[in-house]
């Protein structure tokens, strides 16, 4: 433990020195700078190669730390963190002033959310500021879920709190507005339905090709491996592959079995898809998935990672 709380110390010192950590939440890793400190912000968008259009979330240690970053804390946002915090829900509310705009792409508003992760918060907590932090990825590539994964796209340019390789949800977080009327920006573990029990009423936002975007994650091709990817029911692509699959329906070079429950493949996606990444196929087939809600977000991350969105 003191070997662990050393390193968060360390990293925690590199957040306010303005530098780049990257830290394991229950979703995916995060790759992390101070939120209140723009350059050290604009050493995220560099280092991933991702367009300054495209907002970051800022991860808090509590409801207190979330309220500083914004102007309105409205009834429905007190409910679902209360009921979801810590945990993969980031509420999208209007910005306070403090909050630098490259955060955000420009917009008044701001994403937050509390990781329900021992280390996350730990590193939060020792920094003593939020931390904006996307995923430790190339822009549009596969999250990672392990250190080794950002170990083999960073090497040594980015400090890591390694944590090794168990994500708990695995997928990235739900993505809620709450500016105006509730709107599902992105769909996640945490369901609409488990949202509309707490505030009621949510809609779906509508998916368009606005810049900047309202939330992370709403590229047509995001979370992709380099190696081609196709979902597929029946016909195989032609060449070599891998296929990874819940029924076995179909033949492939190599199968991959996959958890049957939403919430274990959800977890186990980005792992399976990295270790058939580096392999050299031609293809990576995946089987369509069940149409249920509780497989909503894994849909739409296979869907985004094959091009389909």
């Amino acid at each position: 433990m003191e070997k662990t709380n050393s390193r968060i110390e360390q990293a925690a010192a590199l957040i306010r020195a303005g530098q780049l950590v990257a830290f394991p939440t229950e979703t995916v890793y995060g790759l992390g700078a101070n939120a209140l400190d723009s350059t050290a912000v604009d050493k995220i968008y560099a280092v991933k190669g991702r367009p300054a259009t495209s907002p970051l979330i800022v991860h808090v240690d509590s409801q207190f730390m979330a309220r500083e970053l914004t102007v309105e804390w409205p009834p429905a946002a007190q409910l679902l963190a209360d009921k979801f915090w810590p945990g993969p829900l980031t509420l999208v509310l209007k910005k306070h002033a403090r909050v630098p705009q490259n955060v955000t792409a420009g917009l008044d508003t701001v994403g937050v959310r509390m990781p329900a992760h021992e280390t996350a918060l730990a590193l939060i907590q020792a920094a003593g500021l939020p931390i904006a932090a996307p995923s430790a990825n190339r822009f549009m590539q596969l999250s990672p879920t392990s250190a080794a994964h950002v170990q083999g796209v960073f090497g040594d340019r980015v400090f890591i709190l390694d944590e090794g390789s168990s994500p708990r949800v695995g997928i990235e977080s739900t993505v809620l507005s709450l500016v105006d009327k509730p709107l599902l920006l992105r769909p996640g573990m945490i369901s609409k339905s488990q949202l509309e029990a707490v505030i009621g009423a949510i809609g779906i936002a509508i998916s368009s090709s606005e810049i900047p975007h309202a939330s992370p994650g709403l590229h047509d091709k995001h979370y992709s491996p380099r190696t081609r990817l196709v979902l597929v029911d029946r016909e195989l692509p032609a060449g070599r592959g891998i296929y990874l699959y819940r029924t076995k329906v179909l033949p492939a070079n190599e199968l991959v079995a996959m958890p049957q429950a939403a919430d274990e493949y959800g977890a186990a996606l980005y792992a399976a898809l990295h270790a058939a990444d580096k392999e050299g196929w031609d293809w990576i087939a995946v089987e369509n998935l069940p149409d249920g809600a509780d497989w909503t977000a894994i849909r739409d991350r296979l869907k985004r990672a094959a091009g389909w969105a």
